[in-house]
């Protein structure tokens, strides 16, 4: 059997190894366009920051290493132009002459991965604007800023590589600008969420510009400039273009494959496309989305790997399948790590599911044992079964412990019930008792079982001011301590400490709704159950305080500012 493989790194390598494991009399051979076959692309804005100081260290496999351990033929700088699924040969050009000859298949693997997406703006070929996504990209880049000494860059896009390349270039000590077209920063994230994200950027001194359009870049004399559809243009010594990517499908497509969501390659379960000897893996095909069960678009490494070896699987007589991807990830920004799994409390509406979501800020571990810090969790659900359907993390240490934790619950179609269950290891150093993923089920099952009802800060918000005097609107209660208190409360709000509650009930204007907040949602909550039990009718604010602070001023609610209908906080 010959297997001809078209692209190398995470799913085309993969394939490749697990091929000749299963198979030693197998002809395999990887085609690969650039000069490297196998590396460390998520490794590669660290090289740029200097992070990873070694080029070697970012090549995982050579063409020579391929074949002294696995006989493994791999020729790099090298092109397929076309199938001809008839013929079964794929034909195939040599970057350095042009030369193009033709190359037989018994089974064809595509890995051809994703391109960066072209905004079809003016001035993409400026020899200062850089897109990143392989080694010689990563190359490149570095040696302008070691030639060069930048002192400017504007980062054009606010996903991952965005983000990595703006913590890197900053970490270098350049001056950074992201623009993002969309309202926030990372579409793995909600707005709210993200906001902890932009305010943490500017605290380590990035410019962060939401709903700002590139037009165009133009050449400046030893710079770039950035033109914005509103606003002033932006100048800065180079720019990096980092707006997503999309399947690369051209040969698929020419090939007469069947295609997908934003012209994906379609494939089946075990991998294989609409030709019976042609598998496809990675960012290039369509997959399924593990909790929705929709076609998705999800290009990251872990789900590339899978496909890899599930397709050589198949192709050596093994029946398995790919039952999807969920997209979970994790994002270094600084000192801060934003984890995601699943969908969005806006993907999951967006997709028809009768969706909501709890917010809760535990800490990462016992806070009686030093150096505990604080977790910003947002955890959705479907109402009517308590099915996880998606988490949203940004904190420090443990923030990744616990997104992977809540990713295994939702692939094994866990509730709410299930995370309060779940026997998580716990020292004081690592974790509390009550580990934050049991929290947040216990704050679902609570919502579930009607303990108690929940609103989000901009409800609460606009609900309490916008009917100033009014004998029917709701009133905001403040249940922390004085000392929280003096630092800072929402206007208006009705204070009343949670140890001093039962005793000054009298004080609480009657048939009127409380909507009651703490520093984190967990002594509102405690206030929310006396006050039910006392005839009151109550909600308890999610988040606590503590959320507000860290989102809602994002734009909406800067400090000192005001909020809905002028509601100062």
């Amino acid at each position: 059997m010959k297997v001809v493989i078209i692209g190398g790194v995470a799913g085309g390598a993969t394939a490749a190894a697990r091929l000749r494991r299963l198979d030693e009399a197998a002809e395999i051979v990887i085609i690969e366009r650039t000069g490297y076959v196998s590396y460390a692309n998520c490794g590669l804005p660290y090289y740029i920051g200097g992070v990873i100081t070694d080029r070697a260290k970012l090549t995982l496999q050579t063409p020579e290493s391929f074949w002294d351990r696995f006989r493994i033929d791999v020729r790099v700088r090298q092109e397929a132009v076309s199938i001809d699924r008839g013929a079964r040969t794929v034909s195939i050009r040599r970057l350095d002459d042009g030369s193009v000859y033709a190359e037989r298949y018994d089974k064809l693997i595509l890995s051809p991965g994703a391109r960066p997406v072209d905004p079809g703006v003016p001035g993409t070929d400026s020899e200062r604007l850089f897109t990143l996504r392989t080694v010689e990209d990563t190359f490149r880049i570095h040696d302008f800023v070691e030639r060069e000494h930048p002192q400017a860059a504007t980062i054009v896009g606010g996903g991952f590589i965005g983000l990595e390349m703006a913590e890197n270039l900053r970490e270098r000590g350049l001056d950074v600008t992201v623009v993002q077209r969309g309202s926030h920063l990372m579409p793995t994230l909600d707005q709210d969420m993200a906001a902890i994200l932009h305010n943490h950027l500017r605290k380590h001194g990035i410019r962060v510009l939401l709903d700002a359009n590139v037009t165009g870049f133009s050449a400046l004399d030893g710079g770039i400039r950035t033109a914005l559809a509103e606003g002033a243009p932006l100048d800065a010594d180079l720019a990096i273009m980092a707006v997503g990517v999309a399947p690369e499908s051209t040969l698929a497509r020419e090939a007469g494959l069947e295609l997908g969501l934003r012209g994906a390659i379609k494939v089946d379960e075990h991998l294989r496309t609409s030709d019976p000897d042609i598998y496809a893996v990675g960012d290039a095909i369509e997959v399924k989305h593990a909790v929705t069960g929709k076609p998705a678009l999800i290009a990251l490494a872990g789900p590339a790997n899978k496909q890899g070896r599930i397709a050589a699987d198949n192709i050596c007589g093994i029946d398995r399948t790919f039952k999807g991807s969920q997209g979970s990830s994790v994002l270094k920004m600084f000192d801060l790590t934003v984890a995601t799994t699943g969908l969005t409390l806006r993907a999951a509406q967006a997709a028809g599911l009768a969706a909501d979501a709890v917010v809760l800020t535990p800490a990462n571990h016992a806070t009686y044992y030093p150096g505990s810090e604080s977790l910003v969790m947002k955890v959705v659900f479907e109402q009517n079964t308590g099915r996880i359907l998606g988490a949203q993390i940004v904190g420090g240490a443990g923030s990744d412990k616990r997104i992977d934790v809540i990713a295994t619950a939702i692939r094994a179609g866990m509730d709410a019930t299930d995370l309060t269950e779940l026997d998580l290891a716990y020292a004081p150093p690592y974790a509390s008792a009550k580990d934050p993923v049991n929290m947040a089920g216990y704050l679902i099952e609570n919502i579930l079982e009607g303990r108690v009802e929940q609103v989000g800060w901009s409800e609460a918000l606009e609900l309490a001011a916008c009917e100033h005097g009014s004998e029917a609107s709701p009133v905001l209660l403040d249940t922390r301590t004085a000392d929280e208190v003096a630092r800072g409360s929402v206007e208006g709000a009705l204070h009343v400490p949670l140890d001093e509650l039962r005793e000054r009930l009298d004080e609480l204007p009657g048939g009127r709704r409380l909507l009651v907040f703490c520093q984190s949602g967990l002594r509102s909550y405690v206030a929310c159950r006396i006050l039910t039990q006392h005839g009151f009718s109550c909600a308890n604010v999610s988040g606590g305080y503590g959320f507000l602070e860290q989102t809602l001023r994002d734009g909406a609610l800067p400090p000192g500012g005001t909020g809905p209908c002028g509601r100062q906080v």
